[in-house]
């Protein structure tokens, strides 16, 4: 799946100068370079990199022509103003995360999935110093999807889920899990 169009948060690649002598691009400093550099490129938001709290990491499931390593991380933007140039941006939106949510329900934006489940974990808090806060306290969480079908429909496994070595959906047990039905996502965790 390809969304070339997706509402998504500002991002990018990690350019060789993001990257510390002798350490890997994959790493969480490189991540860190890279997003203020692309944030500021993107957005003209300037943010802080010891202000990023890593709240995911993604990786593109195996098999995929071309797999990303993404870093998630939060911060306060120190302005609220964004550029749109229509070259690294066509629109932007300010919104609640519950706002957006609701917006990919009615198929008014489309959402990949990281930022879907980023949205949905977000929406859990009612100001941003409360999830900054949150986020320092839990566990950094990597996620690999396993896609299969449900149906006919996609569902991606997440690490957790009782199917994911497997890839068997039906397996009995726990569940971690991104629904991608035509009706309405919903994300499954415990």
């Amino acid at each position: 799946m390809f969304y070339g169009s997706a509402w998504a948060f500002p991002g990018g690649r990690v350019d060789p100068e993001d990257t510390a002598v002798g350490a890997s691009p994959f790493d969480e400093q490189a991540g860190r370079t890279a997003a203020v550099r692309e944030a500021q490129e993107e957005t003209a938001v300037v943010l802080v990199s010891d202000a990023l709290v890593p709240l995911s990491h993604w990786t593109t499931p195996p098999g995929r022509p071309r797999r990303f390593s993404t870093w998630f991380f939060l911060a306060s933007a120190t302005t609220a103003r964004v550029t749109v140039d229509e070259s690294e941006i066509d629109e932007h939106w300010w919104a609640r995360p519950a706002d957006a949510l609701a917006a990919q329900h009615r198929s008014q934006i489309t959402l990949p999935p990281p930022t879907f489940v980023t949205l949905g974990w977000l929406e859990g808090f009612n100001a941003v110093n409360s999830a900054l806060a949150a986020a320092r306290r839990q566990v950094l969480e990597r996620f690999v999807p396993r896609v299969t079908t449900v149906d006919g429909h996609p569902v991606s496994l997440y690490q957790g889920d009782a199917g994911y070595d497997t890839g068997d959906p039906n397996a009995p047990g726990m569940r971690h899990r991104l629904w991608m039905r035509p009706e309405g996502w919903r994300y499954e965790r415990p």
